[in-house]
């Protein structure tokens, strides 16, 4: 029998399950620390469809955690970057690269041009955040968001739980009362009760291990829900 490169996937979650990530189709917000490793464990699991989103390009201070940055790839489109990587490790992924800015001029018609069986939401922007959960919530779309990962230096205390059920993080504080204030009382988001390390300066520090355990823990998440 010929070999497959899912084959050990497969023996894993069975035929059957990886048949059902090939025909599926993931939508991922950021394509930084979290979104970039978040959006290579999707891609290698086989994902049929995915789309990527980030206006950002790369800067030489995403190296030390962005797995898309490197000093060949500074100044380049981070979604154009994950789409071309995607397309090298499954040729047969359907991978699409959005460079753009989430916004409420644009929100809802890029959602509604891609429809996405999942969203996974890794943009630090409050305002860009609450507009995607609430398309997602308005169409029965499955979503998975991060609250913060800046500042944090133990990986152990990322955890998956609903929005209401977070502490500790400053960004999950705010999400709870808007989200609260859009009457949505419920979200799987991805936290860290770790108290953040303070730094003292604005722009928040992290690690190379940090960020990228919270994405393959978010791609694991809705990995697991596809095959369900």
């Amino acid at each position: 029998m010929a070999e497959n490169w899912l084959d050990r996937q497969s023996a894993l979650i069975g035929a059957g399950a990886t048949e059902k990530l090939k025909n599926a189709s993931v939508m991922i917000f950021g394509i930084g620390g979290v979104g970039s490793f978040a959006s290579e464990a999707i891609v290698r699991a086989g994902v049929g469809r995915v789309i990527f989103v980030d206006g950002d390009t790369v800067s030489l201070t995403n190296i030390n955690r962005q797995l898309i940055a490197d000093t060949s790839t500074v100044g380049q489109g981070k979604a154009e970057i994950m789409a071309k990587r995607a397309g090298v490790i499954n040729p047969e992924c359907q991978a699409e690269a959005e460079q753009v800015f989430v916004d409420a001029t644009n929100c809802d018609a890029l959602l509604d041009k891609h429809r996405p069986d999942f969203i996974i939401d890794c943009i630090d922007t409050v305002s860009s955040k609450l507009l995607i959960i609430k398309w997602a919530k308005e169409n029965g779309v499955r979503i998975i968001s991060s609250m913060g990962t800046g500042n944090k230096l133990d990986p152990s205390k990322f955890q998956i739980t609903d929005i209401k059920k977070t502490s500790v993080c400053p960004l999950a504080r705010v999400m709870r009362r808007e989200l609260k204030n859009m009457g949505i009382t419920s979200l799987p988001v991805l936290f860290s009760t770790e108290e953040p390390v303070r730094t003292g300066e604005r722009v928040p520090a992290s690690i190379s291990f940090v960020p990228s355990s919270a994405g393959l823990m978010m791609a694991g998440h809705v990995i697991r829900e596809l095959i369900k």
